[in-house]
């Protein structure tokens, strides 16, 4: 008797299988995928037509046969759409990119390529004065970018009863398939590799463009990664660097190393150490937020101790001890060390109040702090920090003959006094990272999640919540204190006034708070893409520094409502946030992030 050998199918998709349930535009399901697929073509190809006549519009896009500023973001846009919808068609090769098996992806890419499309359509017509500056190809555009939007609304919606018995079909059939083995090491390394670079690259076009294409970046920036999180990409990339952490960290620092080199103007590098700075700091706050669950409202006190004790110590001629000149290593020490003792007298008499009341009184010290060295001048108190005129000319560093004011040319490159501190920040970074992943992984760090928590119950349990807290209050101090120091050098001056609760830009206080919950309480990269965000968001869109405080009480309002766990979050805090199947992943997915269908072979 011959034994058959069953070859195992791959499981049929939701997004390809064929299903009663129409969308909210009732069309056959073929013709929703053709305009889906067709549209996102159309909409590519459109980019390679002139869209106005004159080169008044920023980019010129007057010129048939390839794409320039607006239109660019308008290609991108356009391939991520085909990508997608081929993914839909179940092209071999391309079944990775939704393995949450649903149709949101489609339909946001579909909308981002739409809203960045008709963006600049209006644009051309609300700057040169009328539709009449409009080309054939501007036409082409506007219809071709509706065709997908029509195609992904036409396909069954994820919410329906359904697509939920369709996927609950494809996980069962999915069961049966035997899964492959694992994934190369190298294969892992490759796609890290990949990401880090293509990091590198977003950041750097984002952090160069201006007004008009800021904003159509950000739109296609946002879509696309709304998308990629509904398809569940961004769960297995996490699950990768998981598996590769060292790997992945160290990819991480070589991308933000080779920013520098990406840039031909030093102010772009200017942004990037700024940004830097409010990370680390961020970073800090994270630990006391983030980790231990403490609501500090005066956490950028702590930064200007550190920038004014370097400052003092700099060998500034309008600094109190002018003759005094430390190395760098010693001043950055004496400014973490004079932000620990802050933070241990801070919180010594505070830290065993809790919920509002800690937070009313952190305020209070960071308001003290400000009107404090506002009035160290000489006569409305002693004469150190030299009042509202601060310590200017703090001169720049200087490390074995190595003057970061100066250029240097490295391999080629030409690297300004900005991308020399931006570097240094990258080091301090690195540090300061290291010691907020060994504490969160210690026993203290335990202690902080517990106190986090439930304070009563881990008091209970033997743990110290005083002595805990307090530690978390002088050690997020203390690297608040360690990036002040630098501060103070890039800046050339100090002066009291960004040391406040709330301002127009950061840093402040109100920002740092909100960069840690924007990007991801108890994570080690939230912070950053907070601070980031927050730093470059008043920078770009000059528009709304008037109204800044508005529009981010606004943008906070939405990311409670839609993501209150932030935009990288951390999977406890995940789990905490949503209830069972509200997650991007199916219901079946288990305790250790990985959803079921993704181990049997999906």
């Amino acid at each position: 008797m011959t034994e058959t050998t069953e070859t195992p199918q791959t499981p049929e998709t939701p997004a390809t299988a064929p299903a009663a349930q129409r969308g909210i535009i009732p069309l056959p399901l073929a013709a929703a995928r053709a305009l889906l697929l067709g549209g996102g073509i159309l909409t590519a190809a459109s980019t390679f037509l002139r869209w106005t006549w004159t080169s008044d519009f920023p980019g010129d896009l007057t010129v048939n046969g390839y794409p320039g500023g607006l239109q660019i973001l308008t290609l991108v846009a356009g391939i991520i759409t085909v990508v997608f919808a081929l993914a839909a068609y179940g092209v071999r090769g391309l079944g990775w990119l939704l393995p949450a098996r649903n149709n949101a992806p489609l339909v946001l890419t579909a909308f981002g390529a739409f809203a960045v499309t008709w963006y600049t359509v209006i644009a051309i017509a609300a700057e040169l004065g009328g539709v009449v500056n409009w080309e054939p190809g501007t036409y082409i555009a506007a219809v071709a970018s509706l065709l997908p939007v029509i195609g992904a609304l036409a396909l069954p919606q994820d919410a329906t009863d359904t697509t939920k018995e369709a996927l609950k079909a494809y996980i069962t059939k999915a069961e049966r398939v035997p899964a492959p083995q694992a994934t190369a090491p190298w294969i892992q390394r490759l796609v890290i590799t990949v990401v880090a670079a293509l990091a590198l690259t977003v950041f750097a076009y984002g952090i160069d463009a201006e007004d008009e294409l800021f904003v159509g970046f950000l739109i296609v920036v946002v879509f696309a990664a709304w998308a990629l999180q509904t398809a569940g990409l961004f769960d297995r990339f996490s699950h990768l660097t998981a598996n590769n952490r060292s790997f992945a960290l160290a990819m991480g620092f070589v991308a933000a190393i080779g920013f520098p080199f990406t840039q031909t103007n030093d102010h772009y590098a200017n942004l990037g150490v700024n940004i830097l700075i409010f990370g680390t700091v961020a970073l800090g706050l994270n630990i006391v937020v983030g980790l231990a669950g403490l609501l500090d409202l005066g956490y950028v006190a702590f930064l200007g101790v550190g920038a004014y004790t370097a400052a003092l110590v700099s060998g500034s001629e309008f600094s109190k001890f002018s003759g005094v000149q430390f190395p760098f290593w010693a001043a950055a020490l004496s400014g973490a060390a004079a932000s620990l003792i802050f933070g241990v007298l801070i919180g010594a008499p505070t830290l065993r109040l809790r919920g509002d009341y800690l937070a009313i009184v952190t305020l209070g010290f960071g308001e003290i702090f400000r009107i404090a060295v506002n009035n160290m001048d000489g006569v409305s108190g002693p004469d150190i920090t030299n009042g509202p005129n601060g310590i200017p000319s703090i001169p720049d560093l200087s490390f074995f003959g190595f003057n970061f004011g100066d250029s240097h040319d490295i391999a080629g490159f030409t690297i300004g006094r900005f991308a020399n501190y931006y570097l240094l920040m990258v080091l301090i970074m690195a540090l300061v990272i290291t010691i907020y992943r060994r504490a969160s992984d210690s026993r203290i760090g335990r202690s902080w999640i517990a106190i986090r928590e439930d304070e009563t119950a881990a008091t209970a349990m033997g743990i110290n919540g005083f002595r805990v807290k307090l530690i978390a209050f002088a050690l997020g101090a203390t690297l608040a204190g360690l990036a002040g120091t630098v501060s103070a050098h890039v800046t050339y001056s100090v002066v009291p006034n960004p040391y406040q609760f709330a301002g127009a830009a950061p840093p402040n206080s109100a920002f740092l708070l909100a960069a840690v919950v924007l990007g991801g309480m108890g994570t080690v990269s939230g912070p950053f893409l907070g601070a980031a965000l927050l730093y470059l968001l008043p920078e770009k869109l000059v528009a709304l520094q008037d109204k800044s405080l508005l529009a981010f009480g606004i943008a906070l309002i939405l990311l409670m409502r839609f993501r209150p766990e932030g935009i990288i979050p951390n999977r406890r805090r995940q789990l905490e946030f949503h209830e069972t199947g509200q997650l991007d992943v199916p219901e079946t997915s288990t305790l250790t992030d990985e959803p079921a269908i993704t181990k049997a072979g999906a």
